[in-house]
């Protein structure tokens, strides 16, 4: 029995509050969709959980199921030098 597979883009950023606690967000772009966690594990399970939610929706009603091409995507980062003057925070 073959199982069709989507695979779907998602961000994690760690966010710190003013009392010094941590919390994860999740965040798909592809479906619009966030969510968040008091850890990794527990954001990737319930952001995982809303995307089936939004897919499972998405189908019953009838609309068109957006699908991310991550395979053919490139994720990086640059490194820029802070210009003078510029005020920066670091979260």
């Amino acid at each position: 029995m073959e199982k069709n597979v989507l695979n779907y883009r998602i961000i994690i950023e760690k966010e710190k509050y003013e009392d010094g606690s941590t919390v994860y967000v999740a965040y798909c772009p592809s479906l619009g969709i966030s969510d968040y966690g008091d850890s990794v594990e527990d954001v990737l399970a319930s952001i995982k959980d809303g995307v089936e939610l939004v897919v499972a929706s998405l189908a019953k009603e009838g609309k068109d199921v957006p699908v991310d091409h991550v395979e053919e995507q490139f994720i990086t980062s640059t490194k820029i030098n802070i210009p003078s003057g510029i005020k920066i925070s670091f979260a």
